[in-house]
């Protein structure tokens, strides 16, 4: 997300016919979150979706955002430990998450893994 925060001002369609409307800060960071919290909401009706295949197709899995969220945090003097950054994404403390969901990765997985992430 750097690249949105280089963007100050975001066009996000037509107002009055022909000019862009333009997004102030506080209102797309209102739907930034928002979007985010959607993406948590979807993240957890499918626990059925590992970790390692997220990272395989789209080199982010929960484990990241929730080192984005305590980063987020840090960046902005809120003390915040990665368990509690993981439970915020997991929706639950994240040993429990990966007693109930997780899988080991499969030999399959693994070299996807391995594939896509050598540098």
């Amino acid at each position: 997300m750097r690249w949105i925060a280089l963007r100050p001002s975001v066009s996000v369609g037509k107002q009055n016919g022909d000019r862009p409307m333009r997004l102030d800060e506080k209102t797309r960071t209102e739907l930034e979150a928002a979007a985010f919290r959607r993406l948590l909401e979807h993240l957890a009706t499918r626990c059925d979706v590992q970790n390692i295949d997220m990272m395989n197709l789209a080199g982010f899995c929960r484990n990241c955002l929730s080192n984005w969220m305590q980063e987020a945090a840090q960046a902005r003097g809120v003390e915040m430990t990665k368990d509690s950054a993981r439970e915020l994404v997991y929706g639950m403390p994240f040993a429990q998450w990966k007693a109930k969901y997780q899988h080991d990765a499969t030999p399959a997985q693994q070299a996807a893994f391995e594939k896509a992430h050598k540098h």
